[in-house]
Protein backbone atom coordinates (compact mmCIF):
# COMPACT_ATOMS: atom_id res chain seq x y z
CA UNK A 1 0.00 0.00 0.00
CA UNK A 2 1.00 3.89 -0.62
CA UNK A 3 -0.18 7.08 0.16
CA UNK A 4 0.40 10.47 -1.42
CA UNK A 5 1.02 13.14 0.96
CA UNK A 6 -2.34 14.47 0.34
CA UNK A 7 -4.60 10.89 0.83
CA UNK A 8 -2.21 11.06 4.75
CA UNK A 9 -2.97 14.52 5.34
CA UNK A 10 -6.65 13.54 5.25
CA UNK A 11 -5.92 11.41 7.63
CA UNK A 12 -4.87 14.38 10.46
CA UNK A 13 -7.13 14.15 13.87
CA UNK A 14 -8.51 10.83 12.92
CA UNK A 15 -8.40 8.51 15.74
CA UNK A 16 -7.18 4.83 15.84
CA UNK A 17 -8.81 2.28 18.13
CA UNK A 18 -7.10 0.76 21.23
CA UNK A 19 -6.15 -2.79 20.78
CA UNK A 20 -7.39 -3.95 24.18
CA UNK A 21 -8.33 -7.46 25.66
CA UNK A 22 -10.18 -8.36 28.83
CA UNK A 23 -6.87 -10.61 29.31
CA UNK A 24 -4.70 -7.28 29.06
CA UNK A 25 -1.02 -8.21 30.79
CA UNK A 26 1.46 -5.32 28.86
CA UNK A 27 -0.29 -2.82 27.65
CA UNK A 28 1.76 -0.67 25.43
CA UNK A 29 1.01 3.28 24.91
CA UNK A 30 2.26 5.46 22.11
CA UNK A 31 2.44 8.66 22.13
CA UNK A 32 -0.47 9.13 19.18
CA UNK A 33 -1.05 7.72 15.91
CA UNK A 34 0.98 8.73 12.63
CA UNK A 35 -0.89 10.00 9.66
CA UNK A 36 0.34 6.37 8.28
CA UNK A 37 -1.19 4.56 11.31
CA UNK A 38 -4.39 6.23 11.01
CA UNK A 39 -4.67 5.83 7.50
CA UNK A 40 -3.94 2.31 7.90
CA UNK A 41 -5.87 1.84 11.18
CA UNK A 42 -3.12 -0.30 12.65
CA UNK A 43 -0.67 1.18 15.29
CA UNK A 44 2.91 1.38 14.96
CA UNK A 45 2.16 1.26 11.23
CA UNK A 46 4.43 3.08 9.55
CA UNK A 47 6.77 1.17 7.29
CA UNK A 48 10.40 1.42 8.90
CA UNK A 49 8.87 1.57 12.16
CA UNK A 50 10.73 -1.35 14.07
CA UNK A 51 7.45 -1.92 17.11
CA UNK A 52 6.48 -5.31 15.43
CA UNK A 53 10.22 -6.21 14.73
CA UNK A 54 11.63 -5.43 18.59
CA UNK A 55 8.41 -7.85 19.81
CA UNK A 56 9.33 -10.27 17.72
CA UNK A 57 13.31 -10.19 18.71
CA UNK A 58 12.07 -10.17 22.58
CA UNK A 59 9.77 -13.11 22.46
CA UNK A 60 6.54 -11.12 23.09
CA UNK A 61 5.58 -12.35 19.54
CA UNK A 62 6.56 -15.85 18.47
CA UNK A 63 5.96 -14.86 14.12
CA UNK A 64 6.34 -11.82 11.95
CA UNK A 65 3.25 -8.85 12.04
CA UNK A 66 3.69 -6.74 8.75
CA UNK A 67 0.77 -3.80 9.72
CA UNK A 68 2.05 -1.37 6.90
CA UNK A 69 -0.98 -2.16 4.90
CA UNK A 70 -3.17 -2.26 8.04
CA UNK A 71 -3.62 -5.34 10.22
CA UNK A 72 -5.50 -8.49 9.48
CA UNK A 73 -8.35 -9.80 12.57
CA UNK A 74 -5.61 -12.63 12.94
CA UNK A 75 -2.63 -10.63 13.93
CA UNK A 76 -5.04 -8.43 16.18
CA UNK A 77 -6.67 -11.61 17.75
CA UNK A 78 -3.03 -12.79 17.85
CA UNK A 79 -1.86 -10.15 20.21
CA UNK A 80 -4.73 -9.96 22.27
CA UNK A 81 -4.47 -13.99 22.83
CA UNK A 82 -0.71 -13.06 23.63
CA UNK A 83 -2.00 -10.82 26.29
CA UNK A 84 -0.54 -7.93 24.51
CA UNK A 85 -2.69 -4.55 24.22
CA UNK A 86 -1.94 -1.04 22.31
CA UNK A 87 -2.85 2.61 23.31
CA UNK A 88 -1.68 6.06 22.51
CA UNK A 89 -1.53 9.04 25.39
CA UNK A 90 -2.99 11.48 22.79
CA UNK A 91 -5.92 10.09 19.92
CA UNK A 92 -5.49 12.43 17.21
CA UNK A 93 -3.17 11.53 14.74
CA UNK A 94 -0.49 14.09 13.67
CA UNK A 95 2.56 14.21 11.05
CA UNK A 96 4.46 14.24 14.08
CA UNK A 97 4.56 14.52 17.58
CA UNK A 98 5.81 17.42 18.80
CA UNK A 99 2.01 18.91 16.90
CA UNK A 100 0.66 18.03 20.15
CA UNK A 101 0.11 20.15 23.29
CA UNK A 102 1.18 19.05 26.81
CA UNK A 103 -2.04 19.69 27.51
CA UNK A 104 -2.94 17.13 24.95
CA UNK A 105 -0.72 14.55 26.47
CA UNK A 106 -1.72 15.50 30.10
CA UNK A 107 -5.39 14.74 29.03
CA UNK A 108 -4.52 11.74 27.56
CA UNK A 109 -2.55 10.46 30.51
CA UNK A 110 -5.55 11.15 33.02
CA UNK A 111 -7.53 9.24 29.89
CA UNK A 112 -4.93 6.35 30.11
CA UNK A 113 -5.19 6.42 34.44
CA UNK A 114 -8.91 5.12 33.90
CA UNK A 115 -8.62 2.54 31.26
CA UNK A 116 -5.78 0.74 33.18
CA UNK A 117 -8.08 1.01 36.74
CA UNK A 118 -10.94 -0.69 34.16
CA UNK A 119 -8.65 -3.02 32.30
CA UNK A 120 -5.81 -4.24 34.98
CA UNK A 121 -2.93 -4.54 33.10
CA UNK A 122 -0.26 -6.30 34.96
CA UNK A 123 2.33 -3.98 33.44
CA UNK A 124 2.03 -0.28 31.20
CA UNK A 125 4.95 0.47 29.03
CA UNK A 126 4.44 3.95 27.89
CA UNK A 127 6.58 4.25 24.57
CA UNK A 128 8.71 7.91 24.82
CA UNK A 129 10.32 9.14 27.86
CA UNK A 130 9.87 12.93 27.08
CA UNK A 131 5.63 12.40 26.23
CA UNK A 132 6.08 10.41 29.45
CA UNK A 133 7.16 13.45 31.65
CA UNK A 134 5.03 16.12 30.03
CA UNK A 135 2.01 14.25 30.45
CA UNK A 136 2.54 13.31 33.99
CA UNK A 137 4.92 15.94 35.03
CA UNK A 138 7.75 13.93 36.21
CA UNK A 139 10.66 16.13 34.66
CA UNK A 140 13.23 13.94 35.76
CA UNK A 141 12.00 10.34 34.80
CA UNK A 142 14.11 7.68 32.82
CA UNK A 143 13.83 4.76 30.90
CA UNK A 144 12.68 1.81 32.72
CA UNK A 145 10.50 0.61 35.77
CA UNK A 146 8.79 3.46 37.60
CA UNK A 147 8.82 3.40 40.80
CA UNK A 148 5.07 3.82 42.59
CA UNK A 149 3.65 2.06 40.09
CA UNK A 150 0.33 3.00 38.12
CA UNK A 151 -3.11 2.41 38.72
CA UNK A 152 -2.39 -0.14 40.30
CA UNK A 153 -0.23 -2.17 37.16
CA UNK A 154 3.65 -1.71 37.03
CA UNK A 155 4.70 1.66 34.67
CA UNK A 156 7.93 1.18 32.57
CA UNK A 157 8.67 4.21 30.15
CA UNK A 158 10.33 2.05 27.36
CA UNK A 159 12.03 3.56 24.05
CA UNK A 160 9.76 4.62 21.34
CA UNK A 161 10.38 2.83 17.93
CA UNK A 162 9.91 5.18 16.00
CA UNK A 163 13.13 5.64 12.98
CA UNK A 164 13.21 9.37 13.92
CA UNK A 165 14.72 8.13 17.59
CA UNK A 166 17.80 7.02 15.76
CA UNK A 167 20.22 6.05 18.31
CA UNK A 168 17.82 3.23 19.17
CA UNK A 169 17.77 -0.18 17.11
CA UNK A 170 15.31 -3.16 16.76
CA UNK A 171 17.94 -4.97 19.31
CA UNK A 172 17.91 -2.22 22.06
CA UNK A 173 14.20 -1.79 21.70
CA UNK A 174 13.63 -5.40 22.38
CA UNK A 175 15.73 -5.41 25.11
CA UNK A 176 13.69 -2.82 26.62
CA UNK A 177 10.43 -4.15 25.43
CA UNK A 178 12.03 -7.39 27.03
CA UNK A 179 12.23 -6.00 30.53
CA UNK A 180 8.67 -5.22 30.36
CA UNK A 181 7.38 -8.23 29.31
CA UNK A 182 9.24 -10.27 31.97
CA UNK A 183 7.40 -8.58 34.72
CA UNK A 184 3.94 -8.83 32.80
CA UNK A 185 4.44 -12.57 32.52
CA UNK A 186 4.54 -12.61 28.62
CA UNK A 187 8.48 -13.80 28.32
CA UNK A 188 9.51 -15.40 30.80
CA UNK A 189 13.05 -14.29 32.92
Amino acid sequence: MSFTRAELESFRDAEVPELIGQDCRLLFVGINPGLWTAATGAHFARPGNRFYPALLAAGIIERAIDPTDGMSDADRNYLVERGVGITNLARRATAKADELTAEELAAGGERLRVMVRDNVPRVVAIAGVTAYRTAFGQRGAKKGKQPGGFEGAELWVVPNPSGLNAHETVATLAAAYREAAIEAGIVSG
